[in-house]
């Protein structure tokens, strides 16, 4: 019986996916085809991210229930896993891997623990008792997991489905699990399906659920359906309410997290892992615990104080805790997370210090300027920085033992003797020789087998003496500040911009700098943008004057 019913849980999912396919132009890989990006406002249909999906999850039943069970990976285009959210759908496999953890979600949600606060009816009830408790139940908690009303008719068979199931085993919960199972693998859970109406207009749901995943990065709370429900969500002064309401909630933290360990591809953390005899004080631990460091610094300084952008590369501020005192040298004593405040002339400063993005674009067992340069390049500025050919020689890098090559600045010297490595390095080797004090975990030193390590070079074409010069001249970099607001443009659409969207990216990166340069301020006129909600590729915000308000 068990086997059967998620038979047939997994056929109605598959053919809804398929359905959504053939709407959507998804593969039967999980891949769109030709991944086309619509050609204005946000993608209309995005893949929930694992983080999203937990999140949800913890929001609508508790933060109890546990999700156990592997997601399909997620997919990074240009970037941004976000981006990549409107190129992917599901495979066979991985549409077994959501009916899996939605069984387990299901069965904690039902169980004695739980089935008072969140179906409220006796567990033994039957027949029209049974009936009228599981409308209710479907009908509340389908309004939360799709992020719109159920129609009657859908609470109805939903309802009716779960009480001839519990009939059967003679478990009314069991019934609600089941059912609940396949509403937790169903599209309208597992997909943002923010579709315009006949009239091309999205409705308030579809506006609720765009601006909560981009501040919250969750589905929206009550409050927020019901703003959609009464059209609130449709005017100039409703849509800024619940803007600023969400904004001013403890939650937005949430939501700044979300961007950053996109943008800054901190996921990669789960996988990051150093030679144990290299780095003796660097573990998985280390590595969790230096991801959360990076995002409790940026919320400290972002959201907390409502600081300047730029100050990220310049702050001597990081959030400390005594587990990573040991790789900083700074002596901790106090229990948990605090601020803790480098001195001036530390050679800790910024961003680009912290050992967690250090140690993350570094090999294994020893460091790598071309890895880290690129990855500044790439993330921080936005720019694209060819793979090397597959017949590049790098025996020369990889050589730490050579006697007249002592530091990783001379074997580069010598590789770019290579014209044709030499125009791709040219771009990402000074940045990452900048950072040679600090070895492949991210600890600092000043010798390298017993020569002292030059951290001079330039960037683009401002010369720079070691870690604090370098993040000076990336605080002032205008390319760094463009890269923010087009990776903030790009994760809250879910797709790359096209040529109609150039010049609101530039006047929004005028506001911007207008307005101080401050992420909360971006983040507020990208939400009250009506281009956001995809209402209209000619309609936008006179931002001149809404930075004059908001500044």
């Amino acid at each position: 019986m068990k086997m059967r019913r998620k038979t047939a849980a997994l056929l109605l999912a598959t053919l809804s996916l398929l359905s959504l396919g053939a709407a959507t132009g998804m593969t039967p890989n999980g891949v769109h085809a030709g991944a086309v990006a619509p050609a204005s406002g946000p993608a209309p249909v995005r893949r929930l991210t694992e983080a999203q999906y937990r999140r949800a999850i913890a929001d609508i039943f508790g933060e109890d229930i546990k999700v156990v069970g592997r997601f399909e990976p997620d997919l990074r285009v240009d970037g941004l896993l976000a981006v990549g959210t409107s190129a992917i759908s599901v495979t066979p496999a991985g549409l077994e891997q959501y009916d899996d953890i939605g069984r387990g979600v299901a069965e904690q949600a039902t169980d004695a623990g739980h089935w008072d606060k969140l179906v409220g009816c006796p567990r033994d009830a039957h027949g029209a008792e049974a009936l009228s408790c599981a409308r209710r139940f479907f009908s509340q908690t389908g309004l939360k997991l799709f992020r719109r009303p159920l129609p009657a008719a859908e609470a109805e068979r939903l309802a009716r489905s779960a009480v001839a199931i519990g009939d059967q085993l003679k478990a009314f919960p069991q019934g609600v699990a089941t059912t609940l199972a396949g509403m937790l693998a169903s599209p309208q859970f597992l997909f943002r399906l923010e579709l315009p109406e006949a009239s091309g207009r999205l409705d308030g749901y579809a506006k609720a659920s765009r601006l909560s995943f981009l501040l919250w990065n969750s589905a929206p709370d009550d409050a927020l359906l019901q703003a959609a429900a009464a059209g609130s969500l449709d005017t100039p002064a409703g849509l800024r309410a619940q803007v600023e309401r969400l904004m001013a909630s403890p939650r937005l933290r949430d939501g700044v997290r979300a961007f950053f360990t996109d943008f800054l591809q901190l996921d990669e953390f789960e996988t990051l892992s150093k030679d144990g005899l290299i780095y003796p004080a660097f573990s998985a631990s280390i590595a969790s615990l230096a991801r959360e460091q990076t995002l409790r610094t940026l919320t400290d300084l972002l959201i907390d104080r409502n600081g300047d952008y730029r100050d990220i590369f310049t702050t001597r501020r990081i959030a400390m805790t005594r587990t990573l005192g040991p790789i900083y040298d700074v002596p901790v004593a106090r229990d948990g997370w605090y601020i803790h405040e480098f001195p001036q002339g530390d050679p800790r400063v910024g961003l680009l210090t912290h050992a967690g993005l250090l140690a993350l674009h570094s090999h294994p067992g020893r460091t790598s300027p071309t890895l880290r340069g690129k990855a500044m390049r790439e993330i921080l500025l936005c720019e694209k920085i060819p793979s090397p050919p597959a017949n590049v020689n790098f025996a020369v890098v990889q050589d730490v033992n050579n006697a007249s090559l002592k530091t990783t600045r001379q074997r580069l010297q010598a590789h770019l003797d290579d014209e044709e490595c030499a125009s791709c390095h040219k771009k990402t080797d000074p940045i990452g020789l900048g950072l040679e004090q600090f070895d492949g975990a991210g600890q600092f030193r000043t010798r390298e087998r017993g020569e002292l390590i030059d951290v001079s070079g330039s960037f683009d074409k401002k010369a720079f003496d070691g870690a604090g010069d370098l993040g000076q001249l990336f605080h002032d970099s205008a390319a760094a500040s463009a890269c923010l607001v087009n990776s903030v443009w790009r994760y809250a659409n879910g797709r790359n911009p096209s040529a109609g969207d150039e010049d609101d990216i530039r006047a929004l990166s005028a506001q911007f700098s207008g307005q101080g340069y401050r992420l909360t301020s971006l983040l507020r006129t990208i939400a009250l943008d009506p281009a956001f909600y995809g209402t209209s590729t000619d309609v936008r915000i006179a931002r001149t004057h809404e930075g004059k308000k908001e500044g």
